[in-house]
């Protein structure tokens, strides 16, 4: 059993297991020689860093055991579902559907199975870093543009409507809405296949990578301050367990017992809180809520209450298949088409920030060209899957796992990939999805509060490239996150809905979905500015930033291991064929010559 991400400290004459090596049992392949398994310690202490508070309990490349990975993949689930489903509970009361009907359920059901396929092939053939796929909140604009385009008839003449009639009425804006999400999607897939991403590289600074994930960070404060508000006493018991669990507690250790058949069974030390904080802080915020509930302390229909939503549970059937074209046959139309683009483009910018703060926090180096370029090719597959199965919205990286990763320590490719798993038979299981959907509303506003923190903290994290003595790099800067949260703040009132005027409904669409979302506008203005803004590359953090797009050495030449980007197979075929250095996803591709590292000279 591979037990070096467990940090476990051997007492009583147990047999110490803190390298990076096998077992008596063989179950992890060791380097090929020593001298192999030296580089690759090296590389890793480069990329986490010496300082052993920082220091991550698994890399992406590290496979923790597989009840390690079932706990840990919960735990990520538990910090995707709620944003995911929060998406058809949004759209299925404009789209006319009955409060009663079960089709909410399956819609549910629909975007937690769609999600679990997308981290699957993202996870294995994407950018293959531990990323989790979801729903985005991103598409609403548009998609509430579309819907206002069919507004519901009268509650009267709908409840006179059969079941069968009015199943017709919101199948017929579901499918307006699928439609435009799957011929968007084919734009995102282009750029991805064409390595227009990768191109982008050259102009992508850290200016840009701190103004684009920062900004993902603060325009999420309202949705994590709305859900805590709901029940502040029950947040704020969430946010202090998960900051003991996390900070204060991460290097008290568990005694534990292991089992092998040359040594029996041998105590050890678990350092569960380091592993666990984000599932132990919602348990233990969930028995609170319990306790509560069944004493009677909490008033009814109190949003902490176990007891608020245990109807979805009875309802939900036990299995259910979600399938293509489920509620018909997708419609296509320009204006819906052109309008869901804004939220393509706007996920494009997010995902490109979010690769590198997960590649920055699960310690694997920046991510290549290509691997940017098959991330986002899979993002845009992911939404046209999305489209098609009927979720309501497109998906992308979700910045709460990212940051997840960064409270827990823990970066392994392979916990997402069981998180995926478990989204998967969840999606399938209508009961066992029910469970998690139930979870108090105050509970997940409480985890967001510190992880959402946790995202914004690794955007500015970037700074450390940049010369911040520089008067023309704090204006773009400040400017870029000044911007970027005010303009999104005054276009989302209500009073200025209506505000962009051009004659034309569908640059109407386009802007007002573009001016509202905060990391697209922060990113496009550092991107601008500091493109155009005189300044020398030295100023601007390129030469440090470029060397973390270049292939890198340490200081004995020892050369940081890029093959966590490979794919899993074929690699042996892919490096013999010439022709595959010009295809922009395959680990070959030799790219556009847009990350060749300049000197100080030219500078």
């Amino acid at each position: 059993m591979h037990l070096t991400a467990l940090e476990m400290e051997c007492v009583d004459g147990s047999v110490d297991v803190g390298g990076l090596k096998e077992d008596e049992e063989g179950e992890q392949r060791p380097p090929s020689s020593k001298e192999e398994e030296e580089e690759m310690t090296k590389s890793r202490e480069v990329l986490v860093g010496d300082n052993t508070s920082s220091r991550l309990l698994y890399s992406v490349e590290d496979n923790p055991p597989w009840y390690t990975c079932v706990v840990l993949g919960l735990q990520h689930y538990l910090m995707m579902v709620e944003s995911t489903v929060s998406i058809p509970y949004l759209l299925t009361p404009i789209m006319c559907m009955a409060v009663t009907d079960p089709a909410r359920g399956a819609i549910a059901s629909t975007i937690i199975f769609v999600s679990g396929m997308i981290t699957l092939l993202q996870t294995v053939f994407g950018v293959r870093l531990p990323i989790v796929q979801g729903g985005t909140h991103g598409f609403m604009g548009p998609t509430l543009a579309i819907l206002a385009l069919m507004p519901c008839p009268p509650e009267e003449e709908l409840e006179a409507l059969s079941y069968d009639q009015r199943t017709q009425v919101w199948q017929t804006r579901m499918r307006e809405i699928q439609g435009a999400i799957c011929v968007a999607a084919v734009f995102q897939v282009l750029v991805g296949c064409t390595g227009a991403v990768g191109a982008l590289l050259r102009w992508i600074s850290p200016l840009v990578i701190v103004s684009t994930i920062t900004l993902i960070g603060f325009s999420l404060f309202k949705v994590a301050a709305d859900k805590a508000s709901s029940h502040w006493g029950i947040s704020c018991l969430t946010i202090v367990l998960l900051v003991v669990f996390s900070q204060y507690m991460s290097e008290v250790p568990v005694l534990g017992l292991t089992w092998s058949r040359t040594r029996g069974f041998t105590r050890i030390n678990i350092y569960l809180f380091k592993l666990f904080p984000v599932l132990l802080a919602v348990v233990g915020a969930w028995v609170t809520c319990w306790l509560l509930t069944i004493t009677q302390v909490l008033p009814a229909n109190n949003h902490a209450r176990t007891d608020l939503r245990l109807n979805i549970i009875t309802e939900s059937p036990w299995i259910r298949v979600p399938y293509p074209c489920q509620w018909g046959v997708p419609i296509v139309s320009l204006a819906g088409t052109l309008g869901m683009l804004a939220g393509v483009l706007a996920s494009i910018v997010e995902s490109i920030g979010d690769y590198f703060a997960c590649a920055r926090l699960a310690g694997a180096p920046p991510p290549p060209k290509h691997a940017i370029n098959r991330g986002i090719w899979i993002e845009g597959l992911g939404t046209i899957l999305a489209g098609l199965w009927g979720t309501g919205s497109g998906t992308t990286s979700y910045s709460q796992n990212i940051g997840a990763i960064g409270v827990t320590k823990v970066g392994s490719r392979r916990v997402v990939v069981y998180s995926a798993c478990i989204m998967l038979v969840c999606g399938l299981v209508g009961k066992v999805g029910a469970l998690f959907i139930i979870v108090p509303e105050p509970i997940i506003g409480g985890i967001f509060c510190v992880v959402f923190a946790m995202i914004t903290s690794v955007g500015l994290s970037t700074l450390q490239y940049v010369d911040l003595n520089s008067s023309r790099n704090l204006f773009v800067l400040g400017f870029s996150l000044f911007l970027g949260i005010a303009l999104p703040v005054w276009m989302q009132k209500p009073e200025n809905a209506a505000i962009i005027q051009t004659s034309v409904p569908v640059v109407d669409q386009v802007l007002s979905v573009l001016l509202k979302t905060s990391m697209f506008m922060g990113g496009c203005l550092a991107f601008i500015l500091d493109n155009t803004v005189p300044g020398t590359l030295e100023e601007r953090g390129m030469i440090k930033w470029r060397d973390q797009l270049s292939p890198q050495t340490q200081g004995d030449d020892t050369p940081l291991d890029y093959s966590c980007y490979n794919l899993p197979f074929g690699m042996n075929a892919i490096t013999r064929w010439r022709w595959t250095r010009l295809v922009p996803i395959l680990p070959t591709f030799t790219g556009w010559g847009i990350v060749q590292k300049p000197s100080l000279a030219q500078a």
